[in-house]
């Protein structure tokens, strides 16, 4: 049987809410918000500078105009289509660096912005494909006897 003298002790006191009155912990008068002033009334917004002659920071950054403003500004990646990959010899591999040997793609914007395989059109010999690849082109790509291999 533990005695009440060797319980551990705890010491956890809980949170003061303030400006519930004097039970709370902190109550009374001006409960911990100093004395008059903007800060003692109400709450500061955020991008608040101080007054109205001041600019606050979202006023000073520049001002996307025009139709794509809100639109998110990273970049997508480049499209090729099967139809497209007709031009490349059979059993060949779908690189970044092939697409733009056989100038499907231009090189330094593939490695910039990536590339997507999407299945528009049919693909009439097999290939090995190493990069992002939709449903429908892995479906036609295995179809026609290909291999896809992703990361």
């Amino acid at each position: 049987m533990t005695k009440l003298n060797k319980l551990p002790k705890t010491t956890k006191k809980t949170k003061k809410r303030v400006g519930r009155g004097y039970g709370s912990g902190k109550g009374g008068h001006t409960v911990g918000r100093g004395a008059k002033g903007q800060k003692a009334r109400s709450k500061v917004k955020l991008g608040f500078a101080g007054t109205k002659t001041r600019k606050s920071l979202l006023k000073r950054l520049p001002l996307l105009r025009g139709k794509g403003k809100l639109k998110p500004q990273n970049p997508k990646p480049i499209i090729v289509n099967l139809k497209y990959l007709n031009l490349l010899p059979k059993d060949a591999k779908v690189t970044l660096e092939n697409l733009g040997k056989y100038g499907i793609i231009n090189q330094k914007e593939g490695k910039k912005f990536g590339v997507k395989i999407l299945g528009e059109g049919e693909l009439e010999k097999p290939l090995a494909i190493y990069l992002p690849i939709s449903k429908s082109a892995r479906k036609k790509i295995e179809k026609a006897g290909g291999k896809v291999e992703t990361k």
